[in-house]
C-alpha cells in the first residue's frame, strides 16, 4: 500500500471521527435543551432550539479562534503549513479539547502545542500526556507552571518558593536564612491539582506531611510548558 493511500484513509477516518464528535455535540445540545424547558416556561422546541444555537455559535467560534492563533503562530516560524504530522490517536482529543476551550489563554496553549507539535524544527512532540495534562488545567494552574518554569531549570533543584505565586517565584536557597511563608488557599488548590497530574512535585517529609511553602519542579512539567509556550528555537 503506497504512503498516499495510507494518508487518505487516516485522513478518511479524521473526518470520520471529528463528524461523530460534531453529531454528539449536537445531540447533548437537544438533551440539555429539553432539560432547560423544565425550568423555562416556553414551548419544548423553542427552548431547545436556543440552547443547540447558541452551543454550535460558541463551539464555532471558538473552531475559528483557534485556527486564527495557529495560523498566526505557524507564520512566526516563517511558514504557511505544518511540516509534520501527528497520529490521529492525537490529534483528535487534541483538536476537541482547543475547540471546546473557553479561556482564552488556555486556547493558546492548545495553539501552542498544535504548532509546535507539528513543525519539524521544534524538536517538540505532542506527546499524549501533554493533552491529557492540558485538559486538566486552569488558568491559573497555566499561570503558576509558566512562572515556575521560567526560572532556569537547574537552578530551581533544590525546590520554588511559593508565597508570592501565581506573580513571582524563586528558587529556594539551599540553607534558607529565614522561613518561607506558604500561599494562599487557592494557590494550594492549585500546587495540589499540579502535584497530583505530575507537573510539580511536593518535597517528602516524614509522614508525608505536605509542606506548601515550596515545591519541587518535573522533568515532565518543564517539558509541558515547553511545548506550550512560544517560539522554540
Amino acid at each position: 500500500m503506497s504512503d498516499e493511500t495510507e494518508a487518505i484513509k487516516e485522513v478518511a477516518k479524521a473526518t470520520q471521527e471529528v463528524a461523530k464528535v460534531a453529531s454528539n455535540v449536537i445531540d447533548t445540545g437537544r438533551e440539555m435543551g429539553s432539560f432547560a424547558s423544565r425550568y423555562i416556561s416556553g414551548p419544548l422546541e423553542q427552548v431547545s432550539g436556543i440552547v443547540v444555537d447558541k452551543l454550535r455559535y460558541i463551539r464555532w467560534e471558538r473552531q475559528q479562534r483557534l485556527i486564527r492563533r495557529a495560523e498566526e503562530y505557524t507564520r512566526e516560524y516563517g511558514l504557511s503549513a505544518p511540516n509534520k504530522q501527528i497520529p490521529v490517536k492525537n490529534i483528535l482529543p487534541l483538536l476537541e479539547y482547543a475547540t471546546l476551550e473557553e479561556d482564552d489563554t488556555l486556547q493558546d496553549m492548545w495553539a501552542r502545542l498544535l504548532v509546535n507539535g507539528t513543525i519539524e524544527s521544534t524538536g517538540v512532540n505532542i506527546e499524549r500526556s501533554f493533552i491529557e495534562i492540558l485538559a486538566q488545567l486552569s488558568p491559573l494552574e497555566a499561570q503558576i507552571l509558566q512562572v515556575i518554569y521560567s526560572l532556569p531549570f537547574e537552578s530551581i533543584k533544590h525546590g520554588v518558593v511559593t508565597e508570592n505565586l501565581p506573580f513571582s517565584a524563586k528558587a529556594v536557597e539551599e540553607k534558607p536564612e529565614t522561613k518561607y511563608g506558604e500561599p494562599s488557599k487557592e494557590i494550594k488548590l492549585a500546587l495540589a491539582n499540579l502535584a497530583r497530574i505530575g507537573c510539580l512535585m511536593f518535597t517528602p517529609t516524614f509522614g508525608g506531611v505536605q509542606i506548601f511553602s515550596e515545591i519541587n519542579p518535573t522533568f515532565i512539567g518543564k517539558e509541558f510548558v515547553v511545548a506550550c509556550s512560544v517560539k522554540q528555537n
